[in-house]
């Protein structure tokens, strides 16, 4: 089972779930925006990721910048912004058998299913 983080107003999400459906895979779709992870979710993440919080978020996002938030924060403020605003967190993301990767490009999520 692969639990895919999606939001299905990306292009990016919407190829990487056509993707893992065309290759046959069972898929848990977790529309993140409105089923938000919490702190500890987004740790347990960032851990299966191998990435640092900043890696995972979408800074180009007018409410990163409106949260008064940079690069150089500390993982906990990033992290909690996140979770106050999960449309700060990168999509999709696909989560499979203790590791995750980040669907940019969307092929990458393929990655996660073949491990």
């Amino acid at each position: 089972m692969i639990t895919l983080w999606h939001n299905p107003r990306c292009s990016k999400s919407r190829a990487a779930l056509k993707l893992l459906e065309d290759a046959g895979h069972q898929i848990d779709v977790r529309r993140y925006l409105e089923d938000a992870p919490d702190q500890a979710e987004l740790r347990a993440l960032i851990g299966m990721l191998g990435l640092q919080p900043i890696d995972m978020m979408r800074v180009k996002e007018p409410e990163f910048t409106a949260m008064g938030l940079s690069a150089s924060d500390d993982a906990n403020t990033l992290i909690a912004a996140m979770a106050a605003r999960p449309k700060l967190i990168e999509r999709p993301i696909a989560i499979a058998g203790g590791a995750a990767v980040i669907g940019r490009p969307p092929e990458r999520v393929l990655d996660v299913a073949s491990a």
